[in-house]
């Protein structure tokens, strides 16, 4: 079907190339014409008609497929992306007149605790945060969150888990005090999604859901043209891993922004959606017998946290142009990943302290407000 030069149709679908166009140049200044891999970037930026009318309007070029004749994959290091918000947190915390002061308690044996503990105490002294890490046993840990939370000189305070298992672990999550809870992974910030009545004040996200937000926000998938709750429309990403404190977190904060997530366990694999309409619904979680072999090809994005040096998702399974982010302490993917994939995150730890720095911060502020109050 041929469109008539003043059609309403036409005109729209002009502005939408006239959009398009503006939008790219705008955020890569390109030198030439649209070259292949800021062509895939935007592809994640605009609605697919968007996209594909622009390359139309370019001259019917083939959309680029992610190969090593057409580009090479990215590489994107957490240090990069954490720059920024550790020296927004040097700034801020200069001009504290009490240093904010965090609590680790670290009641296993776990090497990926250890490492974590020891990344906080040299990222918290860099930034100029209190941080001390006090160790003892499991059976003493309840009672002393309790003291720390009764201590005023205390701003923030953070468990190293696992430390007995699921149910027990979610419990101490409920010890710690709301007012002090920097990963926040007590029922309280679970159930609300912010601390006032007026959406102002944001509630405490859990560190690594919310760093692995700031790459995503970093590298663009979520698409700014829409509205908050829909920012992830059309997009399918799947999480491997499914624990309370980052799997199920992250997944629902994905869902809440429209996207389609596959939440991927020992067990099973669960659909996570939001019905589409103009209002807002909460999403939904659906128990599936889909297998990896049938979401991975299909999956814009894949995220993986699988605690053991021994998984490795399947390269062959992973689509042409995927986004890669691991968030282990080991690497969860092959070393062929950069065969197909467009961007690849290996690490996400040090944005991960620096939302942990965030949170103690908003909480610092929060403790000021109320002691001012009475």
């Amino acid at each position: 079907m041929r469109l008539k030069s003043g059609s309403s149709i036409k005109k729209i679908i002009d502005n939408l190339l006239h959009t398009s166009k503006r939008y790219y140049t705008t955020l890569y200044k390109p030198q030439n014409d649209f070259d292949p891999y800021h062509l895939t970037l935007l592809s994640l930026q605009l609605p697919k008609l968007v996209t594909m009318m622009a390359l139309r309007h370019y001259g019917e070029q083939e959309f680029p497929v992610r190969s090593s004749e057409h580009m090479s994959c990215k590489i994107i290091f957490a240090k990069e992306i954490s720059a920024s918000y550790r020296e927004e947190l040097k700034t801020t915390i200069k001009s504290r007149r009490i240093k904010p002061k965090l609590v680790g308690f670290l009641a296993n044996e776990d090497p990926a605790s250890i490492k974590y503990a020891e990344c906080t105490l040299k990222t918290c002294e860099e930034t100029g945060i209190l941080f001390e890490l006090r160790k003892c046993n499991r059976e003493e840990l309840e009672d002393q969150i309790i003291k720390a939370n009764e201590d005023d000189s205390i701003h923030g305070i953070m468990v190293y888990y696992p430390v007995f298992g699921d149910l027990q672990d979610k419990y101490l999550q409920n010890v710690v005090s709301v007012t002090k809870d920097v990963e926040g992974l007590c029922n309280f910030y679970q159930n609300i999604p912010f601390l006032d009545e007026e959406p102002i004040k944001n509630c405490i996200i859990p560190c690594t859901p919310l760093a692995i937000i700031k790459v995503l926000e970093y590298i663009r998938v979520y698409n700014p043209v829409f509205l908050s709750g829909n920012r992830l429309h059309d997009r399918v990403i799947t999480i491997i891993n499914r624990s309370g404190i980052v799997g199920q977190p992250l997944a629902a904060l994905l869902a809440n922004e429209g996207g389609k997530v596959y939440s991927v366990d020992i067990n099973n694999i669960q659909e996570i959606y939001r019905e589409t309409g103009l209002k807002l619904k909460k999403y939904e979680v659906r128990n599936t017998n889909l297998k990896l072999e049938e979401i991975l090809p299909i999956s814009d994005v894949v995220i993986t946290g699988v605690p053991t040096s021994s998984y490795k998702v399947p390269t062959v399974l992973l689509r042409n142009g995927v986004i890669a982010i691991n968030f282990s302490a080991f690497k969860n993917f092959e070393d062929n990943v950069k065969e197909k994939a467009s961007i690849y995150v290996p690490t996400v730890g040090k944005i991960t302290i620096a939302m942990l720095e965030r949170n103690l911060l908003k909480l610092y502020d929060s403790q000021l407000s109320l002691r001012n109050e009475e």
